[in-house]
């Protein structure tokens, strides 16, 4: 009887299920969108029991659309969307509020404010700048602002977990409150120097330890999935075997596993990581420096530049300026554009990231007119994708010292062949896209795979990893990076600006 690896791919704004055989290859998915809400300017949330009702939903039309048994299933491997906070009630498994997802900015004065006192601190401890993107912040919000949270939480009532600690608690029945390195590492609570949580960054944020789960590397064992996840019929439990946050799971799906290798991932936002191996690379230029994964006591370590809109502002073209039916669509419309004109587009719908991190950065749309039709805008949003790629390669070229001669690309928006000739042209560098461009989802599978042995080593699963295209620079882009330059100027402290 055939066994497979499933991956739980929990990504901002769908659930994913794939299922992974012995090469690599990927027999079945499942996907399913899930609800979003702005409740207020710079808010987005998301409701933690969908999440959780989505992700049980794609997994179960996966294997039964291959007639696919609960026993043929090896383990289960999680990847999922980072930063994102969700506190429950211990006792009841209910969520006190909404899941706080990683765009949202309502702690930005906040942030501001913290960074005035402990920049330094919480950058040399944690790798990361202090920003209202990662997790702490969202805590702190959501035990200050939610009715009897703060009681609660003293009393050791709450837990606090990014999507791929409430994913194992509820796979597990409530069993295993646990999370990895590459999550901890994107919460502003954890040292990346100690691999522990940090009391002193607890004090700061006012978060009681209680609240917080144990930390597990990322490929081992945490536990089981309760009796009939999958049917009534079976009392067969799964290894709940692996869990990465997702850039470091594409990271590791692209088998970027030597000092310098870099990747990028075009989804939602698009992230940068390079590999730095066993050395920590403290940036100079706005990038973060972060747990790339672990594996048996072993830590590698990574650089990351983070882009907050990639194909989430192709998303808001399609669903909110209905300019384009499906975003695959933006291909073709740019590809329309024959003639010179140069339309930027600013995509900062709320701040930008890295390198600038300036939240009081707002979009806007430069070069404009008459001759300007909807391609040259779904063009020059295509082309922010690229632009915003290139300016994180620059400092994290600068900042590790390591010449960047190869990009490997992977996510959704990397079959866009236009995006990935544009983005050698305005890099001046060569892109490789896999066969497989599912990384994120692979990195969870392989490392699941590893601690049950469903793959003997590392060597076993490089084997795996084939090569799509290669593409080279064809045109010089000086003046058009010039353009893009001023344009993002432009937009720079624009809220602050007119306060």
């Amino acid at each position: 009887m055939e066994k497979y690896i499933v991956t739980l791919d929990e990504g901002t704004t769908s659930a994913r299920t794939l299922v992974v055989n012995k090469k690599g290859e990927i027999v079945v998915s499942n996907q399913k969108e899930f609800s979003q809400y702005y409740p207020e300017e710079g808010w987005v949330e998301q409701d933690a029991i969908e999440i959780w009702n989505t992700q049980r939903t794609t997994l179960l039309k996966a294997l039964n659309s291959k007639e696919i048994l609960p026993e043929q299933v090896a383990a289960i491997g999680i990847t999922n969307q980072r930063e994102t906070v969700i506190v429950w009630d211990k006792n009841t498994g209910n969520p006190i509020y909404n899941a706080i997802v990683w765009q949202d900015r309502r702690t930005d004065d906040y942030c501001i404010d913290l960074s005035k006192k402990y920049k330094e601190i919480i950058q040399k401890k944690t790798g990361l700048v202090i920003d209202a993107y990662f997790s702490a912040s969202k805590i702190k919000w959501i035990l200050d602002n939610v009715k009897g949270a703060k009681e609660k939480a003293q009393k050791g009532e709450l837990y606090f977990g990014n999507v791929n600690t409430w994913l194992i608690w509820r796979l597990s029945g409530g069993k295993v409150f646990c999370t990895d390195h590459t999550n901890a590492s994107r919460t502003m609570l954890y040292n990346i120097s100690t691999h522990s949580w940090d009391d002193e960054l607890l004090k700061i944020f006012d978060i009681p330890k209680s609240l917080l789960p144990e930390i597990k590397s990322n490929s081992e064992i945490y536990g089981h999935t309760f009796p009939g996840l999958l049917s009534k019929n079976s009392e067969y439990q799964i290894p709940i075997a692996s869990s990465i946050g997702d850039q470091q799971s594409a990271l590791f799906g692209q088998m970027c596993l030597e000092k310098g290798d870099i990747k990028t991932t075009f989804g939602t936002g698009a992230f940068i990581l390079m590999n730095t191996g066993e050395e920590k690379v403290e940036s100079k230029n706005g990038l973060l420096t972060v747990i790339a994964y672990s594996i048996n006591d072993k830590f590698v370590y990574g650089l990351e530049g983070s882009i907050m809109m990639a194909g989430a502002t192709l998303q808001w073209l399609r669903d909110d300026l209905r300019m384009i039916y499906q975003t695959p669509l933006s291909e073709y419309y740019s590809e329309l554009v024959k003639d010179s004109r140069q339309v930027y587009f600013v995509p900062s719908f709320s701040g930008l990231g890295s390198p600038y991190w300036d939240p009081y950065s707002r979009g806007g749309i430069f070069g404009l007119d008459r001759g300007v039709r909807k391609e040259h805008i779904i063009k020059a949003a295509l082309d922010s994708i690229a632009y915003q790629s290139n300016d994180v390669f620059d400092v994290m070229q600068k900042d590790s010292k390591i010449d960047i001669k190869t990009i490997k690309l992977d996510g959704g928006a990397s079959k866009n062949n236009y995006l990935i000739q544009f983005q050698a042209n305005i890099s001046n560098r060569e892109i490789i896209r896999p066969k497989n461009v599912e990384t994120t989802a692979m990195g969870a599978a392989y490392l699941a795979g590893l601690a049950i042995g469903y793959w003997k080593n590392i060597e076993e699963i490089k084997e795996n990893w084939k090569v799509d295209v290669k593409v080279k620079p064809q045109k010089d882009m000086t003046k058009e990076l010039k353009g893009w330059k001023e344009a993002v100027k432009r937009t720079r402290n624009w809220l602050k600006d007119i306060a």
